[in-house]
């Protein structure tokens, strides 16, 4: 009598991930982010330091290159950024997600955050807004370099929480035009008393704050994501 091979245990059938309308922030996500490229864009689209939104240093010829270089950048990894954390997308078309990833960081570093480096201690709002400014430099830098890493180590849990923060730091710069609006109407009770009816004073006094909460606010929302909401057992290994 010969003996059978065992059969092998069938596979668990795998529960279909969410369809691409399960996840309704996505949607608003796009339009946020194609609301703020409308606003911001135009005034660089002429290549005119005069239309810029912010002071132009006139005895620094690279600051404004960079500073167009930047923001056209920005714009990018902006729409980038939605196909990076759309579920759906990313369970169906793996590849659309890894190589707009690729695109994110091999074109973010130089368009974005070593020009960002760069512009940010010649800022006209004052020494605390040109350290909020580098301090996001060099954060957006080293989240992203580490996110990469992890994702060429092949550990995808620590490369994913990674690219999240960096992501984060990228909406902050949309998220500031939001902030400057709550913090002019805040501050417009005071604006006869303390500031003489002056708007650029307000401005100036408001800029620091903004500055800072503009990246601090997404970023503490994506921690408190990352330790409430992720999923239990779901926690990434120490590094090697």
């Amino acid at each position: 009598m010969t003996a059978t091979a065992a059969a092998p245990p069938e596979r668990p059938a795998q529960r279909p991930g969410p369809r691409w309308w399960q996840r309704p922030w996505i949607l608003p996500l796009a339009l946020f982010s194609a609301t703020f490229l409308v606003y911001a864009l135009p005034p660089y689209l002429g290549l005119d330091p005069a239309q810029a939104r912010a002071d132009v240093p006139e005895d620094v010829a690279w600051y404004y290159p960079l500073l167009v270089t930047h923001i056209f950048g920005g714009s990018l990894l902006t729409l980038l950024v939605i196909l990076q954390v759309w579920p759906w997308l990313r369970a169906r078309h793996p590849a659309v997600h890894r190589w707009s990833g690729r695109v994110y960081v091999l074109a973010g570093i130089p368009l974005v955050g070593v020009p960002g480096l760069l512009i940010a201690p010649l800022s006209g709002f004052g020494a605390s807004v040109r350290i909020s400014n580098l301090i996001w430099a060099l954060l957006w830098l080293s989240f992203t370099v580490i996110g990469y890493r992890m994702a060429r180590r092949r550990r995808f849990a620590p490369h994913r929480e990674w690219m999240l923060r960096s992501f984060a730091l990228v909406y902050g710069i949309a998220f500031s035009r939001v902030l400057t609006v709550v913090l002019v109407m805040v501050n417009m009770p005071r604006l006869e008393s303390e500031y003489g009816g002056d708007t650029a004073a307000l401005g100036l006094a408001i800029a620091p704050a903004n500055a800072f909460l503009s990246w601090i606010v997404p970023l503490l929302l994506v921690e408190w994501w990352l330790k409430y909401r992720r999923p239990p057992g779901r926690r990434p290994r120490a590094a090697a």
